[in-house]
């Protein structure tokens, strides 16, 4: 079979990771990324069993996990910092072979733009237009024009690609609520967990990065768009300061203005995510909410059942539909529990939040565990027991 080529619009974690998976089975890829440089804005980010199976396929696995740091166990605690429930890490890892990794959103993609040759990353290279010219894909961008053989639109949330070929599509919905994500400078005595705490339409977590260094977020239920003031920092002094340990000695060991944040969106169901030759990925398909810490991990799965599709088959339209059937399902059941887990907690009135916690109190760690094996016991296209869909929705 001639070299066939490929387009990525998008230079984040699931356009790079794409990109690999084609580019080690033969095709030639270029990657579009409309930012002068290929880099991450974000704080941590955590890998899931699931992930780290897709990151094997790529074979990053090693790699990532030397970059990243194994949490012991994670727990959830109510606004008096009493403890509702604890996860076992070596649980996880015992259930479903691997453990949770957690590490930089910068050092995932350095990872994997460097098994890249670099002359196929393209920076500052904006689209301006995605159509189709008799059943062939055309991408025009600062650089001129693509014909790839394939188009892969993992522009994130506000795709263009999805914009230029999904006119009809609805655009992002507001989930309700704002996050903020940060780095603490290294830690003297870190925690030896992580940690989410539950209040009343907030919520403020923590977990383990290399070097001592905690990567924290925090969550408030607010219209999209309220500013904070004076600072970002600031502002979750105003409502964490006072929080249970070990929320005040984490802020204090945030650099004021190493504060990220953002209005948290997700994209309403799209009835495909294949177009001719062009299929969406990652955020460009199915952004979700972080409240499961799936987006990324995903994305990964995405790129890895792709390219599987793709192999052996000249018949590039027939792939994507393949791929269509495998993944939407899926990622759409995984966005639709990441939201439900989002509603409940932001929960502000305090029966409600009552009710929640004591839920959580009363929830065996196994139960929790087990209602998790169908997104986190996925395994890559070809190995035994693939998961199909995403379960318990």
């Amino acid at each position: 079979m001639p070299q066939r080529a490929a387009t990525v619009v998008g230079g984040g974690i699931g356009g790079l990771a794409a990109a690999l998976a084609l580019h080690r089975r033969g095709w030639h890829v270029e990657v579009l990324e409309r930012a002068p440089e290929f880099t991450e804005i974000g704080a941590g980010i955590s890998l899931w069993p699931n992930a780290l199976r897709a990151l094997e396929v790529l074979g990053l696995a090693g790699t990532v996990r030397s970059r990243g740091a194994v949490e012991s166990a994670g727990a959830v605690r109510d606004h008096r910092g009493r403890r509702l429930s604890r996860t076992d890490n070596a649980e996880v890892e015992r259930r479903f072979g691997r453990p949770l990794v957690v590490l930089h959103r910068a050092d995932l993609l350095r990872a994997l733009a460097e098994a890249l040759p670099g002359d196929r990353l393209l920076p500052g290279s904006e689209v301006s237009a995605v159509r189709d010219d008799g059943g062939h894909p055309v991408v025009g961008h600062r650089g001129g024009e693509s014909r790839p053989d394939l188009v892969i639109g993992a522009d994130g949330l506000r795709s263009t690609v999805r914009r230029r070929l999904w006119p009809d599509a609805p655009g992002p919905r507001y989930a309700g609520y704002t996050a903020w994500r940060m780095v603490t400078r290294p830690l003297a005595e870190p925690p030896g967990e992580g940690t989410v705490t539950w209040g009343r339409g907030e919520r403020f977590g923590c977990t383990v990065l290399p070097g001592g260094r905690m990567y924290c977020f925090a969550t408030a239920s607010l219209p999209p768009g309220t500013p904070s003031e004076p600072s970002e920092h600031a502002e979750l002094l105003r409502r964490f300061g006072s929080w249970p340990d070990p929320v005040p000695a984490l802020l204090a060991a945030v650099p004021e203005d190493a504060v990220l944040r953002h209005d948290l969106y997700d994209l309403p169901p799209l009835p495909s995510f294949v177009r001719g030759r062009v299929a969406l990925l990652g955020d460009a398909a199915h952004a979700m909410t972080p409240n499961l810490g799936q987006g990324a991990c995903q994305a990964l799965e995405d790129a890895v059942v792709l390219a599987h599709c793709l192999d052996g088959t000249p018949d590039v339209a027939a792939a994507l539909r393949s791929y269509d059937l495998l993944r939407r399902p899926r990622t759409q059941a995984v966005a639709r529990r990441s939201a439900r887990l989002g509603v409940i907690g932001q929960l502000s009135w305090p029966p409600a939040a009552l009710l929640r916690d004591t839920a959580a109190r009363l929830a065996p760690a196994r139960l929790t565990l087990r209602a998790m094996t169908p997104v986190l016991g996925w395994t890559p296209p070809g190995d035994r027991a693939t998961t199909g869909d995403g379960g318990n929705d």
